[in-house]
């Protein structure tokens, strides 16, 4: 049974029992600032399990299904053994306030044995432990299931779950083993665990399931690790590799894939650091290789086979996009591997002040340089590289107070120009599209802006050119720029917009372009800098535009 025939069965199971199928969320959570991926199916679903959001009325039932994409990094370093993996996708089904243990267990019972005809080792349930008591109910239910059954107890640290980030919903789990493999987790959603850690029970409780894709397809089709199974097909092209090198290059190549699809680009922070590292991983690894064995530098030709084998489950990876962004990041790291390879092989003994030497001069991550060299870096920690680099961004943050905000490489006359056009580009969109246009970030060069937003399709040729058209009449107008503090709240009065996930303070500015007499044609939350006059702004011309993730298009746009 391939990976695909395995998607299809859990999804119509779920789907005939009731439940509503949802498509994946993002990688990158949408209100979520506590964490920095999706990290587990029933992330983008918080807000039923709270309270805060209406499953019923949403959806029709209480009750859901999805194949969710997640993203984990808190093992990049071990990435290349059997098992470990940085993407993966994950089966799930969720129910808030409909059915409860009874029903999920025979769920998941049901699935494995009768669906896919497995035969389960043992389950584990919750034995208790702190003030939250032993799971009886869940053990009952396994013994009238199958009276035969062998089930094993554990504590907090292998039967609890949650929550996800700092706070939220969390549970007793009973767990499903299948030759000697966890492959599912069925979470019970009790309780909300708050940022110190206590425990309130929930108004409503939840189902939260959890079954890896990749665990699964190696159980059912018996591989010796999930690396052989059909979702690495694609790696078929390294068989030049040493076979821990192959499982980095095959793992970190579909992480790069879909981070780079759902709109993250390499930086030295947050989820675009995350990024780069894997992308230094993939290039470097190619690069000792072909050093080694011969192996020619073709990590284009693994991406593109990554895009193929997934295009058909997830329509919207963009081969193009992902070759522009890794290429660009290649030129930039390939100058300095090299240099810093050689380097690294100078030093007998590597502590935090060389080791951060070889990162900030050459690019190589503290895991990379742990990889490299494991016995010159024994007493060197992620730690101590962790508050060296802290400290190193506080000094160079400290220099970049005086840059404003709003996605600026610079200040630059033309940055400053683009900025501008940020701002007419957004209230051009609203109207144009509607209302519900929500800007969701930007990016500014002296070359070009960018500009993603919340639109659910594809924008027409006709209203491209309608914006476009807009914009320019706008700045023929040469209309003022003007601004005033005010505090937050009576400038959330005046109907000013603000960019999607931004933190204000109480006074804040409220850039105008227009004015009352006439109307004000934008009216927006920012810090600046911006032109006095739209008519210097020169032609505006949209050159792209395009995808990022699921509800989330890209604009990008040059002044001529």
């Amino acid at each position: 049974m391939n990976s695909a025939e395995i998607r299809e069965r859990f999804l119509k199971f779920f789907e005939k029992r009731g439940h509503k199928i949802i498509p994946s969320a993002s990688l990158v959570p949408e209100n979520d600032n506590s964490v920095l991926f999706t990290t587990a199916g029933m992330q983008q679903f918080k807000p039923y399990f709270i309270g805060l959001a209406d499953a019923k009325k949403d959806f029709g039932t209480l009750n859901t299904a999805s194949i969710q994409r997640c993203i984990r990094t808190s093992d990049i370093e071990e990435v290349g053994d059997e098992s470990h993996l940085t993407f993966f996708e994950m089966l799930g089904n969720f129910s808030f306030g409909g059915y409860w243990k009874k029903d999920a267990i025979q769920y998941g019972y049901d699935f494995i044995t009768k669906e896919l005809g497995l035969k389960i080792d043992y389950v584990t349930v919750f034995q208790g432990e702190g003030e939250v008591p032993s799971d009886t109910e869940s053990e009952k239910i396994w013994r009238t299931i199958d009276q035969h059954i062998l089930i094993k107890k554990a504590g907090r640290s292998d039967n609890f779950w949650g929550p996800t980030g700092e706070e939220g919903p969390c549970g007793p789990t009973t767990e499903i083993y299948v030759d000697g493999i966890e492959v599912w987790n069925i979470v019970f959603n009790e309780y909300f665990q708050n940022k110190s850690k206590g425990l309130a029970p929930l108004k409503v409780t939840g189902i939260d399931t959890g079954m890896g894709l990749e665990r699964l397809a190696k159980v059912v089709q018996k591989t010796p690790t999930v690396f052989e199974t059909d979702l690495f097909s694609f790696g078929q092209i390294l068989s030049d590799f040493d076979e821990r090198t192959k499982r980095i290059i095959l793992d970190h190549s579909r992480a790069v894939v879909f981070l780079i699809n759902d709109g993250v680009e390499p930086t030295n922070k947050g989820r675009g650091y995350i990024l780069r590292r894997l992308l230094k991983r993939i290039v470097t690894h190619y690069y000792l290789a072909s050093i080694s064995k011969k192996v020619p530098m073709n990590y284009e030709d693994i991406l593109r086979a990554v895009c193929i084998k997934y295009k058909d489950i997830y329509p919207s990876l963009d081969l193009s996009r992902v070759e522009d962004i890794v290429r660009n990041e290649y030129i930039r790291f390939n100058e300095s591997l090299p240099k810093g390879l050689k380097e690294l092989s100078k030093m007998k003994s590597i502590d935090i002040s060389n080791a951060f030497l070889l990162f900030e001069s050459y690019g190589l991550d503290f895991d990379l340089i742990k990889e490299l060299a494991p016995k010159e870096t024994e007493r060197l920690t992620r730690e101590d590289f962790e508050k060296e680099l802290k400290k190193h961004q506080e000094i160079s943050r400290a220099g970049a107070e005086q840059k404003f905000k709003g996605g600026l490489a610079d200040t630059s006359e033309m940055s400053v120009k683009y900025h501008t056009a940020t701002h007419l580009l957004n209230a051009a969109l609203r109207e144009v599209l509607g209302k519900e246009v929500v800007q969701k970030g930007s990016n500014i060069t002296p070359e070009r802006l960018r500009f993603d937003f919340s639109y659910p399709n594809k924008m027409t040729d006709e209203q491209k050119k309608a914006v476009e058209d807009l914009v320019n009449s706008k700045i023929e107008a040469n209309l003022p720029v003007s601004f005033k503090e005010m505090s937050k709240e009576e400038a959330e009065k005046t109907g000013a917009v603000h960019a999607f996930g931004e933190k204000y303070g109480d006074v804040v500015k409220v850039y105008s372009i227009g004015d009352e007499k006439n109307g004000y044609f934008s009216r927006e939350f920012c810090g600046g800098p911006h032109v006095e006059r739209t008519g210097i702004l020169g032609h505006f011309k949209i050159t792209k535009e395009e995808a990022v993730s699921a509800g989330v298009r890209r604009i990008k746009a040059v002044l001529e």
